[in-house]
């Protein structure tokens, strides 16, 4: 065993048997670089990454390759889930000299962290038009020995130019002028052309799922009431659920798409995939009344509960691409767990089995590709390829016949599946992403309250909340940690961390509205401010920049897989200035907003949670208040009326009189006076603080709700 096997992290402990004489990153691994006169070799992954356990079997697991990095280098292998800011420096490097990036991502950089060459996966010996990695080591290593000069100086060249790609040149990139409404318009312009008419989705394949850009084309549908964006929002939703990219037997999605219709998926299944996924459906069924999108929300809360839900109430990481091929040979396959052939079913599912091969497009041969390095021979692949409607009528059955049919063959499947080796689940607790399915859960309690398990959501909400509270956040010293595993915490907090959180408070808040969440979501609001905002340039650093190996204090932009720090916490702050009428809390999200000019629109596939709030800015936003005892029957019943409504501009504060209302008027001055009307649960609606008259009945409130 190496070096990583004191370590916590999942990823880091897979690479602990390897004969590399791996290090994590640390002085240690940089002192021995420095004395020994050595480069770094610096491996970048996580532990569901199906290509970084490709490279780690053909390559760390090799004696030769490792004997090489061990006489020639100092290697170092990083976790990128629970060290974002060592992988956003490199990943910037290998993007913006490579043209791509991705992981697992191999950087070679001086003693003194300098990157000289990167890349992502490298096969062990030359294939697939890509050097081996065998011979590249040997040729880094010439180069080193006999060249030394010249790297040190591509590598000061690299770095500057980095520096000055990334505004850590001391030059000032601000803009001062927030942009109008008709950028958002053409940012829904660029949606339009990037719209897959076919398929659903943007661009070609791979199509990832990017919930922030749905958000967006969601707010603007609610913001001018046009059909454009609601409609690319719905096909992409409804081609992503009956694709293969959603797990048809046991709930969840996939990573993303490898082909242009949401078919075939690459199988890993993430956190924060599910949290955003979920909210993106859970919003779409308000905005068109569909139980369609509302259902899968509610299946994909199903998966997490199961599957990724610890039992100290935080939830876990991911669940892998691959795992062991049922068929007895032992060997690990991508998608190994999720696929069928067509003699399983058969033997599965009996006189059900015909209703199954056509919902699902199971065939003979199967219909997955045949592709050798997936090793999908005579698999079938999950998706909906007949409606129920369809096969009723080829199969001369009633609509209720095939649903049933489906039901019990689901249940059967599932069963089935779950004598199979499950895919291995990276157990690690990240604050972000618990944040992100804080939100989630609390959102789905709120706006689906007629739901059998709606309880539940609100249970789990609350409970993950006060797992972070009590394992990763110390009051006393306002420290937020970022990871917990195997009952550790540690690794201080990034940016993104404490948006996160806010952002999960603030939906608990607005769900059961306890006061202490709004209490301390505002309390990690000022501690992320003090610890990562730009006064000069405004928006938020992902890093504190005390850590002297983190070269580059960068400010992260782009709203991919994961949104930024910056753009969820421009959201935040509008909705705590809409909670608290905090005037800095505005002041900071205007200028956040400012800081991409009139232009911003333009950038519209690269920032569109960003834009998400410009388009909340620029909305009528409103506040809602019920104020009634929760148990109480017409308090549900506003509520539901409330939840009816998509209003992704207003903010809900439900209040139960007395105590709970004292606390949250100590925040919010304007809740004070309030009374219920007549002795019932009263609604107030109310724009900058001042209300409508109150109103105890659903058919009153309905129309202050829609009211611009």
């Amino acid at each position: 065993m190496n070096r990583l096997a004191a370590e916590r992290s999942p990823y880091l402990l897979q690479h602990a048997a390897n004969p590399v004489d791996w290090y994590p990153w640390g002085q240690d691994a940089f002192e021995k670089a420095r004395r020994d006169n050595k480069p770094i070799f610096l491996s970048i992954g996580y532990s569901t990454c199906h290509w970084c356990h490709v490279m780690e079997h053909e390559s760390f697991e090799n004696d030769a390759i490792a004997a090489a990095l061990n006489a020639d280098f100092v290697s170092i292998k990083v976790d990128r889930e629970e060290r974002p800011d060592v992988d956003r420096v490199y990943m910037t490097f290998v993007q913006s000299t490579t043209g791509s990036g991705g992981w697992p991502m191999t950087v070679f950089l001086t003693p003194e962290l300098k990157p000289f060459f990167g890349g992502t996966y490298f096969p062990p010996t030359s294939r697939w038009g890509r050097p081996g990695f065998l011979d590249l080591l040997q040729e880094l290593s010439r180069a080193w020995r006999e060249d030394r000069q010249r790297v040190d100086s591509a590598a000061t060249e690299l770095f500057d130019r980095l520096k000055s790609l990334t505004g850590n040149d001391g030059r000032s990139n601000a803009q001062a002028w927030l942009a109008g409404p008709d950028s958002l318009a053409e940012s829904v312009e660029q949606f339009q052309s990037a719209f897959d008419r076919r398929n659903g989705g943007f661009g070609e394949a791979p199509k990832f799922p990017r919930p922030a850009e749905l958000l967006l084309l969601l707010r603007e549908h609610a913001r001018t009431r046009t059909a454009p964006p609601l409609l690319m929002v719905l096909d992409t939703l409804r081609a992503m659920a009956l694709g293969g990219m959603r797990d048809h037997v046991g709930g969840g999605f996939h990573r993303y798409s490898v082909d242009a219709e949401w078919r075939v998926p690459h199988f890993e299944k993430m956190l924060y995939d599910q949290a955003q996924l979920v909210l993106a459906y859970l919003e779409a069924g308000q905005a068109t009344n569909d139980t369609f999108y509302s259902t899968i929300a509610e299946d994909t809360l199903s998966y997490v509960l199961r599957d990724l839900h610890s039992p100290e109430g935080g939830f876990y990481s991911a669940e892998d691409a691959d795992s062991v091929a049922p068929d007895g040979s032992g060997e690990k396959r991508e998608g190994a767990f999720y696929v069928w052939t067509d003699e399983e079913i058969g033997a599965l599912l009996g006189d059900d089995a015909e209703f199954v091969r056509k919902r699902f497009g199971i065939e003979p041969g199967g219909n997955a590709p045949q592709d050798p390095q997936q090793e999908f021979t005579n698999q079938n692949l999950l998706y909906t390829a007949q409606s129920i409607e369809d096969i009723a009528a080829r199969t001369g059955r009633t609509a209720e016949d095939v649903m049933n049919a489906i039901g019990r063959s689901r249940q059967v499947l599932f069963e089935a599946r779950a004598k199979r080796q499950r895919p291995h689940l990276d157990d690690k607790i990240i604050t972000s992403w618990n944040g992100m399915m804080i939100a989630a859960f609390a959102r789905a309690a709120r706006v689906l309250p007629g739901r059998p398990d709606a309880p539940r959501y609100l249970a789990t909400a609350r409970s993950a909340a006060g797992f972070i509270r009590d394992r990763l956040w110390n009051a006393g010293d306002q420290r937020l940690l970022r990871r917990y595993r195997d009952g550790e915490a540690a690794i201080d907090a990034y940016a993104e961390d404490y948006a996160s959180l806010v952002w999960g408070l603030l939906e608990l808040f607005q769900a059961d509205g306890n006061a202490e969440w709004l209490e301390w979501a505002r309390a990690l609001q000022a501690r992320q401010d003090a610890l990562f905002w730009d006064e000069a340039e405004a928006g938020w650093f992902s890093t504190t920049g005390t850590d002297p190996s983190v070269l580059l204090r960068l400010k992260e932009d782009y709203d991919g897989a994961e949104p930024s720090a910056s753009a969820m916490s421009v959201l935040n702050l509008i909705v705590l200035a809409h909670l608290l009428d905090d005037e800095e809390a505005r002041r900071k999200a205007e200028r956040t907003l400012a800081r991409y000019g009139p232009k911003a629109g333009r950038a519209g596939r690269v920032i569109p949670l960003m834009l998400a709030g410009l388009s909340s800015w620029h909305a009528t936003t409103s506040q809602v208040v019920v104020l009634g005892e929760r148990e109480r029957k017409d308090t549900a019943t506003l509520k539901a009326e409330v939840a009816r409504h998509y209003l992704p501009f207003a903010v809900v504060i439900p209040v139960a009189p007395g105590e709970q209302q004292a606390r949250v008027a100590a925040l919010m001055p304007f809740i004070a006076p309030m009374r219920m009307h007549d002795g019932a649960a009263t609604a107030f609606v109310c724009r900058n603080f001042a209300c409508r008259a109150p109103v105890t009945t659903p058919d009153a409130l309905a129309p202050q709700l829609e009211e611009r």
